[in-house]
Formats: C-alpha cells, structure tokens, sequence
C-alpha cells in the first residue's frame, strides 16, 4: 500500500457571495475529489466536507496517496498476417508501430482476439509524485466551478467569484510549491480579519482546524451554525422568549460570520401595532437579524443580531443594530397606519385599472370571475357561498396597499389585516390569507374550509386563463407559475377530502373567461378542459412519486382519469393495498391479456352473458364467479370503496387461471367466441371501475 499523508487546499479570498458560498465550496471540494480519482490517486475521506468561510474555501483530507500507482499501457499493433511477411520478416507496418513504441519489434508482446494473432505494445512507468500533480489539481478544480460572473483583479488574464489573496497548499507537513490565480502556495492562513488580522502557521494539515480556531475562526460551517444556535437561544431566552430560527436565515448568517456572537437588541414596542410578518420579513430579509416571539408565537420587541466579532463594546454594536432597523419599522407604520386610513374596500376601486394579462381583462376582471367559481365550489363543500364571494371579492384589494407595494410577500398577510380592522367576519380575513397557501413548495395548504375554496378558485382561473391565453408553459418557461398553481390545486383539494368534479369546475373556469380568448370550433371547451385536466396529472406525478408511490400505480389510475381527484387519491391508495396481495400479480397479467384479446376481437361483443353457451366447465365457474363479484362489490363501489372491490376481485385468480388453462376464448363459432368475449369483458369492466391494473404487471 502507498504511503500517504494527510491534504491541505485553502484558497483566501475577498468576502465571497454569501448565498452562492456553500455551493462554491461544494464545488470545489468535489473537484478535487475528482482530480484526485481522475489520477488515481488513492485517498481516505474519513469525514471530510467543505470547509469555508466569507474569506476561505478548504479542502481537508485525512490520508492521500503521496504518489500515482504504476502507469500500465497497452497499444494495439498490427495482426501477423500484415505484421510480417512470407518469410517473418517484418513489414513496414509492424516497424512503424514498433518505431512509434521506441522499441525493437522482437521485444512486443503477441496477443489473440476474435479476428486472431496481433502485435501488442504493453508497459508499466512508476507513478507520478502527487506533489508533482498538486497544482493541476487545484488548477482544474477551480475551473469546473460554477462561476456565473467571474471578477478579474489586477493586469492579467485570470478570474475568480472574488480576488484571491492567499494559497495554503500542504501535503503532510511539506508545503507544495505551486502558482494559483496569481499567488504562490505556502503554509500561512489568515485569521480573522477583526480579532486576529496576522499570518497563521499551519505546521501540518491535521492542526488547521484549531490553528484557526486560536485565530478566531471557525472554518467549519458546522461548528458556526451549532454556535450560532446555541448564542441565539441563549439571547432570546435572556429575553424572555424564543428566537425564531428559519433554514434560510440562519445559513446566510452561517456565511456571512467566521466567529459569530450574539448581540440581543430591542425596539419600540409602538411598532408592534404594525403586522408582525411585515417586521418579521424586514428583520430577517433585509438585516438577517433573529426575532424574538413569546409562548404563544406573537412577535416581541425584541431581536438578535449576530455580529462577526466578540466586541469590547457590545452596547455600540447594540444601538447600531437597533439604529439600522428604526426606519424601516418606521416606514412600515406609516404605509400600514396610512392603509388603515384608506380601507381595504376602498382599495379595490383601483383593481380595474390594472392590467392582469392582455388577453384576460384587468385584475378586477379576475376577482369576478374567482367570485363566481368560488361561489360554485363552495356550495359544493358545505361552505357559505356568499361569504366565499365576498372573500374572492375582497383578497386582491391589498394588491393596492402601500404595504404590499412595500413588501410584496405580505399579499393575502396584509390584507387579512386590513379586513379585520375594517370588522370583516374572522372567516373571511383569514380566508383572504389563505387563498395563497400552499406558498411555496411544502407549504401547508389553506386550513378553513373558506380558504380552501378561495384557493382552489384562484387556481382554477390562474391555469383555465393561462391555457387559453396561449401561456402553457414550455422547458423552463412559466411565467404564470402554472406548474406550481396546477400542483397547489390539486394538494388543496385531495389533502382537504373534497370530493370534487374538477373537469366540470375546469370547464366553468374557462366559460367565464373573456370572449377574446374563448374557444371555438376547432378547440372546444372540452379539448381545451381535457388538456389542462392531463397537465394537473402531470404534476401529480411527481407529488406522488416524492410520497414512494410506484409510477406502475400512478399510471393504473391515470388512464382512467378521474374526474375527482380525491377520488383519484382514494383509488390509488387502494391499488396499494392490492399490490400487496399475492395474487395481484397474477391477475394484472391476466387482465392485460384479457384488454389485448378485447382490442382484437373483430365482432360485437354483447353486454350479457349467455350461460346456454358456456360449454366448458371452466367457463361456467368463471361466469358464475363474476356474477358473484359484481353482486358483491355493486355497493362498495357506488360509495368508492375501492380497497373492498379489489378484495373480492383478487379471489376470482383460480378461476381466471383456469379458464386460460383450459379455454380457447377465440372459437370457431362466432356465437361462442363472442359469448366467451363478453364474460372476458365484464372481468375487466369491474377491474377498470377502479384501475388499469395491467399496469402492475411486469
């Protein structure tokens, strides 16, 4: 085994794009990993990840091979018979190639394949020194990064995220001598820029993470955010509360800090009176600060800041945290107060000056039309129609709002305050909030029952309008979001148990668009319906393929496109639970042999069963058994209990095998061949009133 020792990359830089930085040093420890396998250069990762900071990628291997194993070669050469002549002697072919190897033709190598004896040219060279290789290494591992908009310093041709200003570059305690970016590789790291702005000597790659530790930095995200963490909670605990940590926040504090402390600040507790999400997003968007709530989740007056120093005046650093974030609360008061002073019905007077889409009228022209769906559906669900009109008529009004204006993220937050402050019913404010959700991808959907009608109407218009507009969307355009609407809906109305005929609300939804945009003779609504139906499929797919739910299964269902997609979900469960049988195999095979013999026949299969012409007694158990079934499962399937339906269908494997086994569905007489078609089909008619099960056949 080849000696190794322990590797060392750190590549300093100016401050780094905080978003972008953990996919930066993702990348470049990727490409040395990489350039070290390319090589074949053996190595242990034990536990190693990317190591960063704002100022520093890393790579940290615990073991590296300190050289290349033995190069071997082979070379294909010439076959005998054009390798040597009649009297073995060799031809100019086989010299050519001998002369190319650098050797004398007698000393290669002989070697058979299919087309038979031939010349060979094989050779070992020892391995290269990985310090030798180093450079390159790192060379090529910085130009596989995904670099968008590369900066250029100084006269010369080179580029980088950032201005690159250091090189540690250690194999074991050796430095490697190497040219990078325009800096020469030695052991000395930088550490904190604040607290310990001087060289730090890196002796061996093994002491680098406590080296910088001692310098104040903390080059492992891990430990920053694990610290990060613990200085928060304690703060807001100081507070009397809870900090509010999200992913997102923390890890652009995790990037932005190389030895964090927590600062906790505090602000007027007038501007609690503004919306709390209002402050929320200006805090954690704007100033990535951590806010404090109480028990019962309603924001303090209190924040965290974290500052990148532990300073000998934390009260400074304090009252320039707090200074920072005055005016914005200031200007949210004065857009929110100045809101109340004009009111949310008042607002939506200026709807009907507002361009929706071209083709598709004003946003005044969608709230009507939400109006009328949302009435529908919710007569549908056992919601109050006129209170879900009035929410429809009511949730694009803060659109209008110098606070929405300001914070675009607070449409439906904002306006949900202005309608209780305006003594809106509860349902109706939170149903205006709601018509948004799900938000984003795993968003929870809209919780009361109004909600959930104002967001499946929304929907439902947002993709009946982008269809008929000619905005469907193409590769990676959508610039409607339909994708994202299309997946909403269907969430909202599966997870909410709404038994809902979607292709009839789809075709009211299109009926209500504008006549410009209106289908006619050569797409009727029911094409264009049908189309945006298979689209909301589409999206399925990937919701129940993210839930382990096998494609096989998806598509058993899919082919018989439910106009419900609760019922859609209830029928896939159920295709679940047969799966699990053992005879459900069996029986998918023989269905999809039953739907090919059907899509053969070349006569009229008729409806019944005639018993006087079952002549085979294996076609008789199988005819009465099927009776039998569809008597059975008749009410489980008008109330689509479909797990109990494919119960009894599963016992039917015996006789199906059977008669198989012993039957010849195709007859010469066309009355028995037909009779036998039509037992064929009423099997299969009972299977496809719940799924295409020959789907699940392999």
């Amino acid at each position: 085994m080849s000696e190794q020792k322990s590797l060392l990359v750190e590549l300093g830089t100016e401050e780094l794009p905080v978003k972008a930085l953990p996919g930066l040093a993702q990348a470049f420890f990727d490409g040395v990993i990489t350039a070290l396998e390319k090589r074949g250069i053996g190595f242990e990762r034990g536990d190693a990840k990317p190591l960063y900071t704002p100022r520093r990628l890393a790579v940290l291997l615990p073991a590296v091979d300190v050289e290349q194993p033995e190069q071997k070669s082979e070379v294909l050469g010439p076959y005998l018979n054009i390798a040597l002549d009649a009297n073995g002697a060799p031809t100019k072919a086989l010299e050519g190639f001998a002369a190319k190897a650098g050797i004398d033709w007698t000393a290669l190598e002989r070697t058979t394949d299919g087309k038979g004896e031939r010349f060979v040219h094989r050779a070992v060279k020892p391995g290269a020194k990985t310090a030798d290789l180093l450079a390159d290494i790192v060379r090529e591992a910085l130009a596989g990064m995904p670099i968008p908009k590369p900066m250029r310093w100084g006269a010369h041709e080179y580029a980088f995220a950032r201005p690159v200003h250091w090189l540690v570059l250690l194999l074991g305690k050796d430095v490697v001598p190497a040219q990078v970016l325009g800096v020469t590789s030695d052991r000395m790291s930088r550490g904190h820029r604040f607290e310990h702005d001087k060289p730090v000597w890196i002796n061996d790659p093994g002491d680098y993470v406590m080296a910088l530790q001692g310098a104040k930095v903390l080059v492992d995200p891990d430990a920053r955010r694990a610290r990060i963490v613990a200085e928060v909670k304690k703060a807001a605990a100081q507070a009397g509360g809870s900090a509010r940590i999200t992913d997102d926040n923390l890890e652009q504090v995790v990037c932005l800090t190389e030895w964090p402390a927590a600062v906790l600040c505090s602000f007027e507790s007038a501007f609690l009176a503004v919306p709390q999400e209002a402050l929320i997003e200006t805090m954690e968007i704007n100033q990535k600060f951590f806010p404090v709530l109480s028990d019962g989740g309603k924001l303090t007056e209190h924040f965290i800041g974290i500052a990148n120093i532990e300073s000998q005046n934390v009260d400074e650093v304090r009252k320039g945290y707090e200074r920072v974030i005055r005016p914005r609360f200031s200007d949210a008061k004065f857009f929110f107060d100045e809101d109340l002073k004009q009111g949310l019905v008042s607002m939506g007077n200026g709807l009907k000056t507002v361009t929706y889409q071209a083709k598709l009228g004003s946003v005044a022209d969608k709230v009507a039309r939400v109006a009328a769906l949302a009435e529908t559906i919710a007569a549908q669900v056992g919601a109050d129609p006129e209170q879900a009109r009035k929410a429809a008529l009511l949730a694009k009004n803060d659109l209008q709002s110098r606070m929405v204006n300001e914070f675009p993220e607070l449409q439906g937050i904002a306006g949900r305050h202005y309608a209780l402050a305006a003594g809106e019913p509860k349902e109706i404010a939170l149903a205006i909030d709601e018509a948004y959700q799900p938000r984003f991808a795993g968003d929870d959907i809209a919780l009361s029952p109004l909600g959930k009608v104002l967001a499946i109407a929304e929907r439902l218009d947002t993709l009946a309008g982008g269809f008929a507009a000619g905005l469907k969307p193409t590769g990676n355009k959508d610039p409607f979001a339909l994708r994202r609407n299309a997946l909403g809906l269907a969430r909202t109305v599966i997870e909410s148990g709404f038994n809902l005929d979607v292709r009839q609300l789809i075709y009211k939804a299109i009926e209500l668009l504008p006549d410009v945009v209106q289908p006619h003779a050569d797409r009727n609504t029911e094409t264009m319906g049908l189309d945006l139906y298979d689209f909301i499929l589409d999206r399925l797919r990937g919701y129940y393929a993210d839930k382990g739910v096998p494609a096989a299964h998806f598509n058993a269902v899919a082919e018989l496109k439910p106009a419900s997609l609760y019922d859609f979900d209830t029928r896939l469960d159920a295709i679940g639970t047969f799966a699990t049988l053992q005879e459900a195999e069996a029986l998918a095979a023989a269905n999809k042999r039953i739907g090919n013999i059907l899509k053969k026949a070349d006569i009229a299969i008729p409806h019944a069963v005639d018993r006087a012409l079952l002549t085979d007694p294996a076609e008789s158990a199988l005819a009465e058994a099927v009776e039998a079934v569809l008597g059975e499962t008749d009410e489980a399937l008008h109330h689509h209990d479909y797990v109990t339906v494919l119960n009894h269908l599963a016992r039917l494997r015996p006789q199906v095998d059977a008669f198989f086994d012993s039957v010849m569905v195709n007859a010469d007489d066309p009355a028995v061949r037909a009779n036998r078609l039509a037992l064929l089909n009423r099997l299969a008619d009972r299977f496809r009133a719940v799924a295409a099960i020959e789907h699940l056949s392999t």
